[in-house]
């Protein structure tokens, strides 16, 4: 019975989703808005804030992929 307990809080710690405690502000002008506000119409993109934070993070991790440092 113990087992399966400890099993249990692990499976817990492993399924939670790590607080997002880092808040940044970012703005944009009204030609810019106007583009974002039609793309996310245009592809059904209901949350804005998911959607910028998979865009920035995909983004940074296909440049650090490109720039690897290489051996020769």
């Amino acid at each position: 019975m113990a087992k399966a307990n400890k099993k249990n809080k692990i499976e817990q710690k492993v399924l939670k989703k790590p607080k997002r405690t880092h808040r940044q502000t970012i703005m944009f002008n009204d030609t810019e808005m106007e583009v974002i506000t039609n793309f996310c119409r245009k592809y059904k993109i209901t949350k804005k804030t998911k959607f910028f934070r998979e865009v920035i993070i995909s983004t940074i991790l296909q440049k650090i992929e490109e720039n690897h440092p290489t051996l020769f």
